[in-house]
């Protein structure tokens, strides 16, 4: 059997929220291009961000990901301002219900997916943007990026892979101070504490991350491969243990009146009173 049996015509014209540019040596630029909405994630793109990565593991020409977002943010994460109307009304339960699933599935098929990824984190990256890049096997951000985890502000358990990741890149006690403080770190405190690989001028992330994808792209596949498959299982068992709690709490905590007043809160730039109920 030839090589070019095992080759797939792979069509990513379904992914408007996503670029997808494959060059000649297999490095493959994934942009998030919603730059408007920050390439904040919504129910409206959620499911691209679920299955994506389905289709680039079965693309035989790609060799390696560099993950990136269009315009001046990585992502923002959730877009609040549809989390704030989504609370008032009936939905809300009937996405609470779907986001363990839908969250999880993200986290399977990127730890999943066997070709490197690598998160050229060109700004700003909140909440679910933050977990994003750190279940990439490498991330390279902005020195002046904002990032963080700041589901507590609004309500909410930190579901979105924050309570798995966290803990392994920084320590259990670190990670605690940012998640439950929602505090917000720039990129150069972040390469100190071990959060991200590397921080650099925002005008030189996406080069230096494709610098290291061209270096990997050249270096035997398999053993490539074959050893993020080793190093990720331990992460995979992490998120069996504590990522399938983590997001369920976060799933109750969209039902509960805190987040109703911190989500309209937020959306308005007011401050919220929260009642502990």
């Amino acid at each position: 059997m030839s090589d070019n049996e095992f080759q797939r015509d792979i069509d990513y014209s379904e992914f408007d929220f996503f670029k997808v540019e494959i060059a000649e040596d297999g490095v493959t630029t994934v942009t998030m291009n919603d730059p408007d909405k920050l390439n904040a994630v919504g129910p409206h793109n959620h499911w691209q961000l679920e299955d994506i990565w389905l289709k680039l593991a079965r693309d035989e020409r790609v060799k390696v990901i560099v993950l990136t977002g269009a315009g001046k943010a990585f992502s923002a994460g959730g877009d609040i301002k549809l989390m704030a109307e989504r609370a008032q009304t009936e939905y809300g339960l009937k996405y609470a219900l779907r986001v363990p699933i839908n969250t999880l599935r993200i986290w399977d098929q990127i730890l999943m997916t066997p070709q490197p990824i690598i998160a050229a984190v060109n700004g700003d990256a909140i909440g679910l943007g933050t977990s994003l890049f750190a279940f990439c096997d490498m991330s390279i951000v902005a020195e002046d990026a904002k990032l963080g985890d700041t589901h507590v502000r609004v309500g909410l358990v930190t579901g979105d892979g924050g309570s798995v990741m966290w803990p392994l890149l920084v320590g259990p006690q670190k990670a605690k101070e940012y998640l439950m403080r929602g505090k917000l770190l720039n990129g150069r405190k972040a390469e100190e504490i071990g959060l991200v690989n590397y921080a650099f001028p925002k005008e030189q992330v996406l080069e230096e991350a494709l610098k290291i994808a061209r270096e990997i792209a050249g270096q035997p596949m398999w053993a490539v491969r074959w050893s993020k498959a080793a190093v990720n299982k331990c992460i995979r068992d992490q998120v069996n243990l504590t990522g399938e709690l983590s997001i369920a709490y976060e799933a109750m905590t969209m039902l509960t009146q805190d987040y109703k007043e911190a989500t309209t809160a937020f959306a308005n730039k007011e401050k919220p009173v929260f009642k502990g109920y």
